[in-house]
C-alpha cells in the first residue's frame, strides 16, 4: 500500500502467485494469527480479558463449557505468542491473574473491526439474528 493511497485494504494492495505455495501460506503470519484467533476459546478469553484481569478460578467460571485442560492450554499458548501476561501471587495456595500485554490490546482493535463486519452482515430475521456466514437457506 502507498503512502498516498491508505484506502487500499492490504490484502488486494499485495499481488498474490498463482497457484500460492502452499509453505508460503503456512509460514504467513496472518494464517498464524487466523488459525489462532480462529480456535474455539481464543476469541473468548481474548474478550473477557480486554474487559479486566482475571483470575484463573474467576476465568473458568466466566466461560462455560470450557474444561480447565483446554482453559490452561489456550492461556499457555496465549502467553508464548506475547498476548497474555500471567502474574503468579505469593499466596497459599498460588493465586495467577492472567491479563493482556500491549501486544495482546493491541489485537482488540482489528478484532474489535472484524466481529463488528460479522454482526452487521448477519441477517437480522433469524432468531438472535445469528445465522453462519454464507448461509443463504
Amino acid at each position: 500500500m502507498s503512502a498516498t493511497n491508505t484506502d487500499v485494504p492490504s490484502m488486494r494492495a499485495h499481488a498474490l502467485p498463482t497457484p500460492v505455495p502452499a509453505g508460503d501460506y503456512d509460514a504467513c503470519p496472518v494464517t498464524s494469527l487466523m488459525r489462532r484467533v480462529g480456535d474455539k476459546w481464543t476469541l473468548l478469553v481474548l474478550s473477557l480479558l480486554g474487559r479486566r484481569p482475571y483470575r484463573y478460578n474467576e476465568l473458568h467460571r466466566a466461560v462455560e463449557g470450557i474444561s480447565q485442560r483446554m482453559l490452561t492450554r489456550t492461556l499457555r499458548t496465549l502467553e508464548a505468542d506475547g498476548l497474555v501476561a500471567r502474574t503468579v501471587f505469593p499466596s497459599v495456595p498460588p493465586s495467577v491473574e492472567y491479563r493482556l500485554t500491549p501486544l495482546g490490546e493491541s489485537l482488540l482493535v482489528p478484532l474489535s473491526a472484524l466481529a463488528d463486519w460479522a454482526v452487521r452482515h448477519q441477517p437480522s430475521s433469524t432468531p438472535l439474528g445469528v445465522r453462519p456466514l454464507g448461509d443463504n437457506g
